[in-house]
């Protein structure tokens, strides 16, 4: 199962290192940008950029309780085929 403000977290430490892929199965890889990883030969349900998404948030907990950011990620995923819970 996916969680919400855990992907946040995860998209919030991959600042400055690369963009952060998710797969169905609640792993993630940070990957350089314009990487296509697969594991397991499947793509990720999404690849997010952390820089757009979380760097105006002074903190991580700002961004963790933002509603459209919680929304945005959940919409992705579900868009995508995945199932998310907003922990």
């Amino acid at each position: 199962m996916l969680y919400t403000r855990e992907i946040i977290q995860k998209i919030w430490d991959a600042q400055g290192y690369g963009n952060l892929a998710v797969w169905a199965d609640g792993t993630t890889a940070t990957i350089a940008p314009g990487e296509t990883p697969e594991k397991g030969g499947k793509a990720p349900l999404a690849i997010f950029k952390p820089i757009p998404l979380v760097a105006g948030f002074s903190m991580l907990d700002f961004a963790t309780h933002n509603t459209a950011l919680l929304d945005h990620i959940e919409t992705t995923i579900r868009e995508a085929g995945g199932e998310i819970e907003r922990d």
